[in-house]
């Protein structure tokens, strides 16, 4: 517990001894004894709420629910109900008390992403020495060292040395990573082995750990409509409440009077004095933003980072889920897998190939040049062109390339043999003459078609793949995973154009979400109602463009998200609805005199209880 909430306990424990100590003495002869005896407990636990009360009237915001304890009170003082004035106060502070520890624990479930940040960076001294300095005096290219149990500081690429990392802060997953020279590494890892050194890429404000704590921080900046409901609901219902006691407690005197009956003034006076403690909408206020915080911190803890509650509503509304293909169902790691009617060697044509393709960053072009497993002579490369979409020519050693798909082979006027594998291929001319064409296949994840199956446990109804790769590859893809459709040889700017047309074809409360990678991506994943980021563990496009981000490229974490968004969801409607019923009944019952200052305790602080833990289970997300 906090000093804060020690100190709240504390006054709570001593008010609740006196009030029990003062109700059974027999004081009912010494009338100012009595009050002022009363008046110690009630000032120890609710001198803080008397203070906001007074405060708000003072700054012209009186309507909150400070000010309907406080009248209420001070209301049960004076009609000298001092036992129900004290339990009043008290009962609301252990409300109160209820609410901070819940609040409290969702917080320590961030804070355990918040651990993620870096105190310092090493970095070795002329001498050999090692000397701590802040990270965000790092500049890009500096080496650093990370030594064994030490956090990553800032993002980068070993040069030196191999260990494991432990990135469970990040991506919720326990199974280390291994990694060696040339590797990259991102911030927030724990590095549990080896010795390592790191020349930075980024610098600490841009650095993976940095962005992703701003992104949870500012989440709850983000307001769903339930809580624009309640925040909206709340400034016009205290009001309304307030001069509806008003009204109970000045309106049947007075036409009781004017009847020449006795107004019974004390009676009606604590009618609206009850009606006001009702009244109190502090279930519903809390409750509600507790639910989201505690979603969301449940989430970040399994690696997923959703960006605000309003993102958290529409993740539980989503029927349709487009995916793109590389990356995200696929592994993305583009393997040369055979080479076909070629005259040359398959080591001379994989040469040549990746001497045409030696400028371009594409995937293909990777893994042309990770077939060869050579270092390439960049001066025996020249005129390169690049066609979208196609493939690219170049002049290598002075005979003329073409290395591409069959559009690039038709575009130059040369008939290409078609092949019946399923992969990427691409076809290679020389000098205007066909040269055989080599196939480039994908891996899928292992658990791509075990995903599938589960967003259609969670709700999903249609899941669609779209893609740039070609028809059969895509047809082959979708057939394995069990996606419903698929639309193959897409551009970018096709895939905004599918994804406006499946938001047409969607109900009106049924919502879109599209799972990219985040980078290529990035236009569809702002289109679509919600955009999930696969694969994102340390790309800035990713974590920018995407309102949800896996921090790592596991595609079961996308049935995970929804369910604790639906589950999340479920708990807020519970809260609202079981809040007002009860407090619609309740005030029915004041406003008759039927309830007395007791129930209007359940009534508010019981209902706050209740609704806080239930709200508190929002943080269990870890077997959905």
């Amino acid at each position: 517990m906090t000093d804060k909430q020690k100190n709240l306990l504390t006054r709570v424990i001593v008010a609740g001894v006196l009030m029990v100590i003062l109700t059974l003495l027999p004081l009912d002869d010494y009338p100012v004894l009595r009050f002022l005896l009363f008046l110690i407990p009630y000032l120890t636990v609710g001198y803080d709420i008397l203070r906001k009360a007074f405060k708000g009237i003072k700054n012209k915001q009186v309507f909150d629910e400070h000010f309907l304890m406080a009248v209420a009170t001070i209301g049960a003082m004076a009609l000298g109900e001092y036992t129900e004035g004290v339990a009043v106060m008290w009962f609301y502070q252990i409300g109160e008390l209820f609410q901070s520890y819940a609040v409290g624990k969702s917080r320590r479930n961030i804070a355990e992403l918040m651990d993620i940040r870096p105190d310092y960076a090493n970095i070795e001294n002329e001498d050999g020495s090692i000397e701590k300095v802040d990270p965000d005096d790092i500049e890009i290219g500096t080496i650093i060292v990370v030594q064994p149990g030490e956090k990553i500081p800032i993002d980068g690429v070993i040069r030196e040395g191999n260990t494991t990392l432990n990135t469970a802060a990040l991506t919720g997953e326990s199974v280390p990573r291994d990694v060696k020279c040339g590797d990259e590494v991102i911030s927030g890892c724990i590095n549990m082995s080896g010795l390592i050194k790191v020349e930075t890429t980024k610098e600490f404000d841009e650095s993976t750990a940095s962005k992703i704590l701003d992104l949870v921080e500012n989440a709850s900046s983000r307001k769903s409509k339930s809580e624009q409901f309640i925040t909206k609901f709340a400034r016009v219902y205290t009001p309304a409440v307030c001069y509806s006691a008003l009204a109970l407690a000045v309106i049947p005197p007075i036409i009781r009077f004017f009847m020449g009956l006795d107004p019974i003034w004390s009676q009606w006076v604590y009618r609206a004095l009850t009606f006001l403690v009702i009244s109190c909408p502090c279930a519903i206020v809390v409750s509600i933003p507790l639910s989201f915080f505690g979603g969301i911190g449940g989430a970040s803890n399994q690696g997923i980072l959703i960006k605000g509650s309003n993102f958290m509503e529409t993740l539980a509304s989503v029927k349709t889920i487009a995916f793109d293909k590389t990356g995200t169902i696929t592994k993305g790691n583009f393997e040369v897998s055979d080479i076909h009617h070629s005259p040359l060697s398959d080591s001379e044509l994989l040469e040549i190939a990746a001497l045409a393709e030696s400028h371009s960053t594409h995937p293909i072009s990777r893994s042309l040049k990770l077939a060869h497993g050579k270092e390439l002579d960049m001066n025996r490369v020249s005129d390169i062109s690049e066609i979208s979409g196609a493939g690219v020519l170049a002049n290598v050693d002075g005979h003329n390339v073409a290395a591409g798909n069959l559009n690039l082979m038709r575009h130059i006027g040369i008939t290409a043999q078609e092949c019946h594998s399923t992969g990427t291929i691409v076809h290679m001319a020389i000098d205007g003459k066909y040269v055989g064409h080599i196939v480039i296949s994908d891996e899928l994840k292992e658990n791509s078609k075990e995903a599938i199956a589960e967003l259609k446990r969670a709700g999903v109804k249609r899941a669609v793949m779209l893609t740039g790769d070609k028809e059969k590859v895509a047809k082959k893809i979708a057939e394995d995973v069990g996606i419903d459709e698929y639309y193959a040889e897409l551009l970018p700017a096709d895939k905004v154009t599918h994804v406006e047309q499946l938001l047409k074809e969607c109900g009106e409360k049924e919502k879109l979400a599209f799972v990219g990678d985040g980078i290529n991506d990035a236009p569809v994943l702002s289109r679509a109602d919600i955009g999930i980021a696969m694969g994102a563990l340390g790309s800035d496009a990713a974590i920018e463009a995407a309102d949800v981000v896996l921090m790592d490229d596991d595609p079961m974490k996308i049935s995970k998200a929804i369910k604790i968004a639906k589950k999340c969801i479920r708990i807020v409607y519970e809260n609202i609805y079981f809040a007002i019923l009860v407090k619609l009944g309740c005030l029915l019952l004041g406003a008759l005199g039927i309830a007395n200052m007791w129930l209007a305790i359940f009534a508010d602080v019981g209902v706050m209880v209740i609704c806080v833990l239930n709200a508190i289970r929002c943080l269990a997300v870890k077997n959905l």
